[in-house]
């Protein structure tokens, strides 16, 4: 690892987060440092619970301000840590900067299988529901405070994606990263579940039965971003062969999302032009899959 640098992580609820910066952190036999657990001993320190703190929050600034400026201290430290926190990207200037992210249905139950004080659902609809407005909420509350947006990834170094992954497959592409030479810059790297990646090209014009074992190189798969979906630009049969092979996850390099365009066109235009539902109906017969579902219920069924 870079002498001095640390790796700090961000994710959702349900993204797995805080189990992979902690087997991060015993991999690299650094310090690990949550901010959720410092929120919780301030709470206790109050004599309130985390959730009553997180509700008087949204209406006290000084109570995220001081969390952050925790965080600012710790970054001028220079210690090497691995850092558990939503807005440690920000304010760790040279770290490595890590996204975690999860196919919502899937964070929503593992959330609802552990409901604490802070996160307490019926149903996993409504856990879904209800951690995409929390999770929009803090959106804006950044947005507002410190003039970032979260969601863009290009805020990142790694995007990891937890959806069929285990820890241990994260913190090898995490651990892999974080070997390159301090200053090695360029498009973020992506590790995303192939069965969540929207095709923008027929798959009856890859050859996608052909063997894997064929000698024709596969090209590198580029994707796009639209939140939140990732669909595929260039190197669709590298896709359709990791479906096919049951990789959990392909590696990929990011190279359009909102608010850019692709050659003219705006993301999200783009994703509803070319991820069509018929083009994805036949990746799903093809490859025996379930892909993301980006339309509405009264698109046309082939």
């Amino acid at each position: 690892m870079a002498p001095g640098r640390s790796v700090v992580l961000n994710g959702g609820l349900g993204s797995g987060k805080t189990t992979v910066s902690v087997r991060l952190a015993e991999r690299l036999g650094i310090r690990r440092i949550s901010i959720g657990d410092l929120y919780r001993e301030l709470a206790s320190q109050r004599g309130v619970t985390a959730l009553q703190l997180n509700l008087h929050a949204e209406l006290d600034d000084k109570i995220d301000y001081y969390i952050d400026q925790l965080q600012r201290d710790i970054a001028a430290s220079g210690e090497q840590l691995v850092v558990d926190s939503r807005l440690a990207w920000y304010l760790f200037a040279d770290a490595l900067k890590v996204h975690i992210i999860a196919e919502p249905t899937v964070a929503a139950l593992r959330v609802l299988g552990r409901a604490t004080e802070v996160e307490s659902y019926a149903d996993v609809e409504q856990a879904r529901t209800q951690l995409a407005a929390r999770s929009e909420s803090e959106r804006v509350r950044f947005l507002t405070r410190y003039g970032v947006d979260k969601t863009r990834l290009r805020n990142y170094d790694v995007i990891c994606d937890s959806t069929r992954a285990t820890p241990e497959e994260i913190v090898d592409r995490i651990v892999e990263r974080v070997q390159w030479p301090r200053g090695a810059a360029g498009d973020p790297v992506c590790h995303v579940d192939p069965r969540q990646i929207l095709p923008t090209a027929d798959i009856s014009s890859l050859d996608a039965a052909s063997s894997l074992d064929d000698a024709e190189p596969l090209q590198p798969l580029t994707v796009g971003y639209a939140v939140p979906h990732f669909f595929a630009l260039g190197g669709h049969r590298r896709l359709a062969s990791a479906v096919r092979s049951g990789q959990s996850l392909v590696q990929a390099t990011l190279v359009a999302e909102i608010p850019e365009e692709i050659s003219g066109t705006g993301c999200d235009d783009y994703l509803r032009a070319n991820a069509t539902p018929a083009r994805c109906r036949e990746w799903e017969r093809a490859l025996g899959i379930q892909l993301p579902r980006v339309y509405v219920a009264t698109d046309p069924v082939a």
